[in-house]
């Protein structure tokens, strides 16, 4: 006799998606944004769903979640567990790529997506769609291609330009990432993708060398947008966002520049009809301010931003997601005063055959907050010293 030991119950549920067993550090800032969600499903009246199955995560407190399946996050598993807990929806842009991932299979089976669509989030993620986009909102972003295999990609290489980023699609924490300036070196990346990660399609981005990197954080709630933070990188772009030591508020960019990347970051919003969280990357050279990437999902700064300014933002984007709310709802008085920096915390004495240096593909194991008072701070002062290191090299 076969016992279920998991009763549903009457109330409307929601099932949060985590992140997973990650790579050490890419997953706490998920579980940040997983347990605030949860803790707003709950105050909104429904009863919250967990499925995770990383045991270094508070979002699998068994008590945090009103029920907890700890369970792998793959397509299997959590498809038994919608047909048997009959969901009102399902979130994934609190649990980062790994839950964003299963967002196509839940639109294949009709399960509906709270916030966001999975078209709208395909958008953002399908490199060659999000540049149509792009390029139809008169926004600039590098020039960029795709291939299958190296002969293609050595062929987008010479028609975008040397240097080139080559990277495989939809990954976290910029695996198999890499910055080449040769035929040669691309087809190492090439071969290298294609043998750990077969199938996947191959994304070939011009190179900006030698600029500034930010980030803009936001609230989209169908109609209006709030910008969490505009963040200003220390470390110049090439070096992944998850190894850069980025700054709150900028504090080298011009009101103008800032003010660009709002209005972008409204218009991508507003294209994408994001409902709660949109991350977007921006490079900033000779004045000219370039989209990267946009993330439609919780990203790692939101946490961040979120301490920072002592605003629930997870728990404000979450009930925005639920359609129980508009961002007119809530106050946001930003306490900060001086600066918050974004540490990023590195274990290479653990790790001594690792390479230290930095590059496209993250290798800090966690993050920290530094707050200081003005840009006279010694700490700071000597990041940007090192920040003019990595310009001369």
């Amino acid at each position: 006799m076969i016992h279920n030991e998991s009763i549903v119950t009457d109330k409307k549920k929601i099932i949060v998606l985590g992140s997973g067993p990650n790579r050490i550090g890419q997953g706490i800032e998920f579980d940040y944004c997983c347990v605030h969600g949860l803790l707003a499903i709950k105050e909104c009246g429904y009863e919250a769903i967990m499925i995770n199955c990383n045991p270094e995560t508070v979002s699998t407190d068994f008590d945090m979640a009103d029920k907890l399946y700890f369970e792998p996050v793959n397509w299997e598993h959590i498809y038994e567990i919608i047909e048997h807990e009959k969901p009102a929806g399902v979130i994934v842009q609190l649990g980062g790529q790994t839950a964003l991932k299963i967002s196509k299979k839940l639109h294949e089976k009709n399960i509906p997506i709270i916030g966001t669509s999975f078209d709208n989030m395909d958008i953002a993620e399908d490199r060659g769609r999000f540049s149509d986009l792009l390029k139809e909102l008169e926004i600039p972003y590098p020039e960029y291609g795709s291939a299958v295999n190296v002969d293609e990609a050595v062929e987008v290489a010479k028609k975008v330009g040397y240097p080139v980023l080559v990277r495989p699609s939809y990954v976290i924490g910029g695996q198999r990432m890499k910055i080449v300036i040769n035929d040669e070196e691309l087809e190492k990346a090439v071969i290298g993708i294609l043998k750990h990660i077969p199938d996947n399609k191959i994304l070939i981005d011009h190179f900006l060398d030698r600029c500034q990197e930010a980030e803009v954080d936001a609230i989209y709630d169908g109609e209006q947008i709030h910008v969490m933070g505009v963040m200003e990188h220390i470390e110049p772009a090439g070096i992944h966002s998850g190894d850069s030591h980025a700054m709150l508020p900028c504090f080298n960019l011009s009101p103008l520049l800032v003010t660009t990347m709002e209005h972008y970051a409204l218009k991508i919003a507003k294209a994408l009809n994001i409902k709660g969280l949109i991350n977007i990357q921006f490079a900033i050279k000779d004045n000219t301010v370039y989209v990267i990437e946009a993330n439609p999902r919780a990203s790692r700064t939101t946490p961040f931003i979120a301490k920072a300014y002592q605003i629930p933002y997870l728990n404000i984007a979450t009930k925005i997601m639920l359609g129980e709310n508009k961002l007119t709802d809530f106050t946001y008085d930003k306490k900060l005063t001086g600066f918050a920096i974004k540490e990023p915390v590195f274990s290479f004495e653990k790790f001594p055959g690792v390479s230290k240096e930095l590059g496209p593909e993250m290798k800090s194991t966690g993050e920290a907050i530094r707050f200081i008072k003005d840009l006279r701070d010694p700490y700071f002062r000597q990041l940007y010293k090192d920040r003019s290191m990595y310009l001369s090299k």
